[in-house]
């Protein structure tokens, strides 16, 4: 049940391609940084929907109910941005809604996998985290395909438009969930305002009891500050589509590329990586996804196209191996952060976790949005683009040293306590 529903999971409403891109990347970058958070993985929303998925039943129902509502939400988001959306506080609310929708699929499938995975081996638990974010992936793949051409031939408020009836698929699969209903007394569709703050005050120090455990706080630090190394993803946007002049068309290739990659990196962790501990995963990934990333030095200053490689061929091959790798590298995160979930607070622990990683993200893209501005690349501008990828690049080694924080076992072996140096 999690394959199909994180398949035909809604993604959220990206803004939108008709309203004029700003004038300087380093700006833009903030806004790409809060909006899309960490390059390691694809960020999903996180907000109150854990919490209250986990205390407060919907109609009687605390997973099946919520997603409902997202599938009615998301469709409701891309409704609004097909018709009445034309400004910029416009799409923003729509963004918003479309987010929200989001973070509550996301985060209930994300609690429906926990239980499922909670008293299995790391290396069952790695298979069902593969076969979730596989599937999401070809979800990716089928979108990606054909969302480049759509737009450059109906334009973009008619691909919203069909886009609005894709969420209404998740209403449709969550009414398959096997949930009970619960009795009449404990469903608090309408809970009063004390037993709200009650059950709140209950979770957080349930939520606050497990994270200040050594065995989770630490690697959850270790998670962020690998994530929080500075950015050039939108400085890199702004080359390949000002400088280089690449189509929508052509990033919806790239798009598809990225989403068959993710897949490809799911099946190397799946079948090769499921027993390597956690530690030389993060260090070889790590290692080897900084030396590659260097590679876009090559497409800045133009070497590509010395070495006979056009930029198109270039830019598809880069993205192609940076995804399998970063696919390859989270996934033992998934599996952790599944694994550290207590019972009666999945949703809500998880999303906490998730969260965490995602404002490194967030802290990530600030940092390169500053460094971006201090060197002075602009929209016109790109002559130090080429340092600041090699900074970039250089930083995401710095978390190494700290690689003592992360558990000292094997992600295949089933330990009833994780050892931290």
């Amino acid at each position: 049940m999690a394959f199909g529903l994180l398949l035909l999971s809604p993604p959220p409403p990206p803004p939108p391609p008709y309203l004029p891109l700003p004038a300087r990347p380093s700006a833009a970058s903030y806004l790409v940084a809060l909006r899309h958070g960490g390059r390691r993985r694809p960020p999903e929303p996180r907000c109150r929907s854990p919490e209250m998925a986990d205390s407060i039943p919907l109609f009687g129902y605390r997973r099946r109910s919520y997603l409902i509502l997202s599938g009615l939400l998301g469709a409701l988001s891309w409704s609004l941005m097909a018709t009445i959306v034309d400004d910029k506080y416009s799409a923003a609310l729509s963004i918003i809604l479309g987010s929200l929708a989001v973070a509550i699929a996301d985060v209930v499938v994300d609690s429906m996998v926990v239980e499922r995975a909670r008293g299995e081996p790391q290396s069952t638990s790695g298979s069902l985290q593969s076969l979730c974010w596989g599937s999401s992936a070809f979800g990716g793949v089928m979108s990606a395909y054909f969302s480049g051409s759509l737009v450059d031939t109906y334009g973009v408020r008619f691909v919203f438009g069909v886009t609005a009836f894709l969420p209404l698929m998740t209403s449709t699969v969550a009414v398959l969930v096997n949930e009970q209903r619960l009795p009449l007394g404990e469903d608090a569709t309408s809970p009063s305002g004390s037993g709200l703050i009650e059950s709140s005050k209950q979770h957080i120090m349930q939520i606050w009891t497990s994270v200040k455990q050594p065995n989770i706080f630490l690697p959850t630090l270790f998670i962020f500050l690998w994530q929080a190394t500075p950015q050039s993803d939108s400085a890199m946007f702004f080359f390949i589509t000002n400088k280089l002049g690449f189509t929508p068309e052509f990033l919806g290739r790239v798009k598809l590329v990225t989403s068959i990659a993710s897949l490809v990196g799911i099946g190397v962790y799946n079948s090769f990586l499921k027993e390597v501990p956690l530690r030389k995963i993060f260090l070889v990934t790590t290692i080897f996804g900084s030396a590659l990333g260097m590679t876009q030095v090559l497409l800045v200053t133009g070497l590509n196209r010395v070495l006979g490689i056009n930029d198109e061929w270039f830019s598809i091959g880069d993205s192609l191996i940076i995804t399998v790798l970063g696919q390859a590298s989270f996934m033992p995160v998934l599996v952790l952060a599944a694994k550290l979930c207590p019972p009666g607070v999945e949703a809500t622990l998880f999303a906490t976790l998730m969260s965490i990683s995602n404002a490194g993200g967030v802290t990530g893209g600030l940092l390169g949005a500053g460094l971006t501005q201090l060197l002075g690349v602009t929209k016109d501008n790109f002559q130090n683009i080429a340092l600041l990828i090699v900074v970039c690049n250089l930083s995401s080694l710095l978390p190494l040293p700290l690689l003592g924080l992360l558990p000292d076992e094997s992600p295949g072996v089933d330990n009833e306590q994780t050892k931290v140096d």
